[in-house]
């Protein structure tokens, strides 16, 4: 059995980008701790492209956002499950999120979704 990714895609605030940085750096932490093999949070830097659909488009960015585009590995689906169970009770994010992470981005406006790996190098 192949590693299993979380991904998100969302709009965040240029003005929010540092912001939104370090509520990611300590919620990475969270995740690895529990066992995420990887976790990336990248912003948007080159984004657009001729005669294709742009990540601006797919995130619904306006003029004054750019796209975080993250991951999330996993040694397998049932880890991801494992793992995300435990860090969605970890104190430490719940706090977090009361104290800045809804200002920083809003959730309702994030695509997520769980990938299984069909190729890996």
């Amino acid at each position: 059995m192949g590693k299993y990714v979380d991904g998100f895609l969302l709009p965040v605030k240029e003005e929010n980008i540092e912001k939104y940085a370090e509520i990611a750096r300590k919620a990475g932490e969270i995740w690895k701790e529990y066992g995420a093999l990887e976790y990336i949070e990248a912003a948007g830097d080159d984004l657009d492209h001729d005669n294709m659909y742009s990540f601006r488009k797919s995130a619904g960015t306006t003029d004054s956002e750019t796209v975080v585009f993250s991951f999330i590995v996993f040694e397998s689906k049932e880890e991801r499950d494992r793992i995300n169970a435990l860090v969605m009770e970890d104190e430490r994010l719940k706090e977090m999120m009361k104290s800045g992470g809804d200002q920083a981005f809003d959730f309702k406006r994030m695509a997520y979704g769980g990938f299984k790996a069909i190729v890996e190098f």
